[in-house]
């Protein structure tokens, strides 16, 4: 869930549902975009409309793996990182909910533009 709120109130502007395992989320002073990266390989955007509105323009699908993400606000590059996976070890007690590794060597930035 992505939640819009007042940053001097503290008070919740609006929702919007997003995928799971969100890790980054900018915002475009420029553009009046907001970015949310998701480890499910997601870019949700929204757009201020007004300061009290805000509206969903899309979903981008991007790689599993890539939600750690900057803005070059210069260009309005979004920039995230990936690699491939290995499938989870099995669960144990200490890691009952094991994730997935990255296998050395795949590391990759992935880069989108407007």
């Amino acid at each position: 869930m992505l939640i819009v709120m007042d940053a001097d109130s503290g008070k919740g502007i609006q929702s919007f549902p997003i995928s799971s395992g969100v890790d980054a989320a900018v915002y475009d002073e420029e553009t009046g975009l907001i970015f949310a990266s998701t480890r499910e390989g997601m870019i949700h955007i929204f757009h201020e409309d007004a300061p009290d509105k805000f509206s969903v323009v899309e979903t981008v699908k991007t790689q599993v793996g890539a939600k750690t993400m900057g803005l070059d606000t210069k260009t309005h590059n979004l920039f995230l990182d990936t690699a491939d996976f290995a499938p989870p070890s099995a669960p144990t007690p200490e890691r009952p909910h094991p994730r997935p590794q990255a296998i050395p060597g795949t590391f990759r930035v992935l880069v989108y533009g407007p």
